[in-house]
């Protein structure tokens, strides 16, 4: 009985040392990950901020471009936009109404047949006073990286100003510009008063900026590609 007590005790023994490596281990793991984790998001904005800076600017005086890139974001249930798309589309509007931009290309999510972000943009636009052939429409711009690529390589846009909440600009600006396009770029600040949406989404950029860089760095296609089209050289024909 001794012998067989003995045994139990050295072998609990072995178990328990094994167990108290395996969870040193783990949590040394972690923490090398969450220190990885914060440097990558530290890099990743300051890419970004770097990219973007003196390049934002307000609606009254952002340098004239050929074309608004409008990126899209939730469409409420009803087909209307929801208070962060109508702000971004209202400085749209401003700018086409100013001079500034002379087409206004929209660039949204359409991944599913009842949900259309940039026919509800177009929408709003023309209701408000712009010109339906003014208006062109990207249907796969599923996030920012799509839609600065498909307004390069689908659409050919070479320069634009980036409309978008103020939170995302640096972003969508650096990474339009790392794609080829020469992006300067305008922030809504009213949608502010939706303080806890703003800061929700403030946070998640620190985030959206890692995934950003890996973006650029992979060089990845759109998630739909496609042929040249050639509405934003229509629309800025037009008289």
């Amino acid at each position: 009985m001794a012998i067989r007590t003995v045994v139990l005790a050295w072998l609990r023994r072995i178990r328990e040392n094994g167990r108290g490596r395996w969870l040193r281990r783990a949590v040394l793991a972690g923490a090398v990950g969450a220190l990885l984790l914060v440097v990558a998001s530290w890099a990743s904005v300051s890419w970004i901020r770097s990219g973007a800076e003196g390049r934002m600017h307000t609606a009254q005086t952002v340098p004239d471009t050929p074309v608004a890139l409008v990126l899209g974001t939730r469409v409420q249930p009803d087909g209307t936009p929801a208070p962060f798309l109508t702000a971004r589309l209202e400085i749209a509007r401003e700018l086409y109404a100013t001079g500034k931009v002379q087409a206004i290309l929209v660039s949204g999510d359409n991944m599913n047949a009842d949900y259309n972000e940039p026919e509800a943009m177009q929408r709003w636009l023309v209701e408000h006073g712009v010109p339906a052939d003014k208006v062109v429409l990207d249907y796969a711009g599923f996030d920012t990286y799509d839609s600065c690529a498909r307004a390069k390589r689908i659409f050919g846009v070479e320069r634009a100003t980036v409309v978008t909440q103020q939170f995302h600009l640096a972003r969508a600006v650096t990474v339009c510009r790392h794609l080829g396009v020469d992006a300067i770029g305008v922030g809504d600040e009213t949608a502010r008063e939706y303080a806890r949406t703003w800061r929700i989404s403030s946070t998640r950029e620190y985030g959206a900026s890692v995934k950003a860089a890996l973006d650029v760095l992979s060089g990845r296609d759109p998630v739909h590609l496609g042929s040249r089209e050639t509405g934003v050289d229509d629309a800025l024909r037009a008289g």
